[in-house]
This record gives structure tokens, C-alpha cells and sequence, in this order.
């Protein structure tokens, strides 16, 4: 991998931290969330403008995609209302990847073999681990959105892929994908008793879409560049640094409680994770 490439596709992993921590922060986590939500159409617009569109092949993709990203953003919600960024954020991206290849081993005929095996195992005992150390219904519950927040990431990681390779421009799949998402978003937010979700973002969320909408854009569509320059496998397991940079985040911005048997626990779920991108 080129070094320039290496850097920036770090950078990205570490701002994918930092919305994520933005988010944490935020005394209301659905104005946070939604000013992610609607921060993406900016640069999004600019995309589609300037881009072709996507091919009529891949329109199926995208609107599953968007129910996908529905799910994704109600769970990362819940999970972040009640969670720390430092348990939350290893095991949705510890299971993201972990779906994506159960899903390509019994779908899509992908052979198993040991190391794919031991990697599914390592990211399984993180997330058990996790859950034996503190049994509180609390801890239940923000394991339980965590892991269905990792499931949504998982699918709309595997349809985001294919319809970004049948469309003709893969920025424009996924600038279109955040359009229309953005346009159900408030409707499927109100379910939340999430009243007046704009005018909110309007008064107390202009950090978050300027800034944490841009990151989150911005950090998409690099990675989604980095697979053009340098071997899938390595950009994917690079990307998932980002666990590490969550950590850094959480402990010392946002005073996070680490003890060893979370550090264990998450070093597990990154070592899987970094198995599972280099199989």
C-alpha cells in the first residue's frame, strides 16, 4: 500500500472515531444523530450534480440500502442513550464485518477455512466477554443495540458494495443512498416521539451537521476511494483502526471508564475483525 494512501485512509478511520465520539458528547443524542443524518446532503448534492447517475441495475440496492441505514441510525441512537463509546462503537464494528462474512459463507458460497474460523471466534469471545463482566440489564441492553447496529452496518455494507459495482459511479450510488435516506429519516425518527427534528438540529445541532455530517461523508467516500488504489483486504482492515482511535476517544475526551477486562475484550473483537478483512 502507498504510503499516502496508508495515511489518509488512517486519517479517515480516526475522524470516523471522532463523529462517532461527537455524538457520544451531545447532551441529545437524537439531535446529534440527525445532524448527521442531514450533514451528509451538502456534499452529497454536490456529488449528484456533478456525477452521472447510478445505473437503473442498481436502484434496488440503493432503496434497500436506505431501509438498511433506517435501522442503522435508530439502533446507533438507542445504543449511544444509554452506552459508552468505548463499549458501544468495538462491538458495532466488530460485528459489521462478522455479518458480512456469515452472510458470504451461507449465501455466497464463501470456504470457510481456519483463519476465517478463528477470527469469528475471537469476535464472538470479545462481545461474550463484554457481557460476562457486567450483567446488569443496562449492560444487556446496550449489547443488544450494539450487536443489531454491528447486524445493519453488515448489510448495508454488502449492498452498498454490490450496487456501488453495477452503478457507473460509486460516489454517485452512495450520494444518492444519503439523499433519500435523509428524506424518510425525519418521518422514521418521529416513531421515537422525536417531534420537530429539523428545527432541533437548526438551534442546537449545527456542530454535528457541519462538522460530524462532513466527517462521516467524507470518511465514506475515501475509503470507497482507498479500494481503488490499494488491495480490498488491506484497506478494510486499516479502516477498522478506528476501534483503537475510540478508545483513545473515549478515555481521555470523554472520561470513559477502561478496565483490563474491557481493553481485553475489545482487542479480541479488533484482532477478528482484522482476520476476518485480511482472509
Amino acid at each position: 500500500m502507498d504510503n499516502n494512501v496508508f495515511l489518509i485512509v488512517l486519517f479517515a478511520s480516526a475522524m470516523h472515531a471522532v463523529w462517532n465520539g461527537m455524538v457520544k458528547n451531545h447532551s441529545d443524542k437524537a439531535i446529534a444523530i440527525s445532524g448527521i443524518v442531514f450533514g451528509r446532503l451538502p456534499l452529497s448534492l454536490i456529488a449528484i450534480i456533478l456525477l452521472p447517475l447510478p445505473s437503473a441495475e442498481s436502484l434496488p440496492y440503493m432503496l434497500v440500502s436506505v431501509i438498511i441505514h433506517q435501522g442503522y441510525q435508530w439502533f446507533l441512537l438507542s445504543s449511544y442513550e444509554i452506552g459508552d463509546l468505548t463499549k458501544v462503537y468495538p462491538i458495532a464494528r466488530g460485528t459489521g464485518p462478522l455479518v458480512a462474512t456469515v452472510i458470504s459463507i451461507f449465501i455466497l458460497g464463501l470456504v470457510l477455512d481456519n483463519l476465517i474460523i478463528l477470527s469469528i471466534c475471537l469476535i464472538c469471545a470479545g462481545i461474550i466477554f463484554l457481557s460476562i463482566f457486567d450483567r446488569s440489564y443496562k449492560n444487556h441492553k446496550i449489547i443488544k443495540y450494539s450487536l443489531l447496529t454491528g447486524l445493519c452496518i453488515g448489510l448495508y455494507s454488502i449492498t452498498d458494495g454490490y450496487g456501488a459495482r453495477i452503478s457507473l459511479s460509486a460516489i454517485s450510488f452512495i450520494s444518492w443512498t444519503f439523499v433519500i435516506n435523509a428524506l424518510f429519516f425525519p418521518l422514521i425518527i418521529s416513531f421515537k416521539n422525536e417531534k420537530n427534528i429539523i428545527e432541533r438540529v437548526k438551534k442546537n445541532g449545527k456542530k454535528m451537521f457541519f462538522i460530524g455530517g462532513s466527517l462521516d461523508y467524507l470518511t465514506y467516500m475515501i475509503v470507497v476511494w482507498a479500494f481503488t488504489k490499494a488491495p480490498i483486504p488491506m484497506v478494510g482492515a486499516l479502516r477498522e483502526s478506528s476501534i483503537f482511535f475510540s478508545i483513545f476517544i473515549g478515555y481521555f475526551f470523554l472520561k470513559e471508564k477502561i478496565t483490563p477486562a474491557k481493553i481485553f475484550s475489545i482487542i479480541l473483537i479488533l484482532a477478528g475483525v482484522i482476520g476476518l478483512k485480511l482472509f
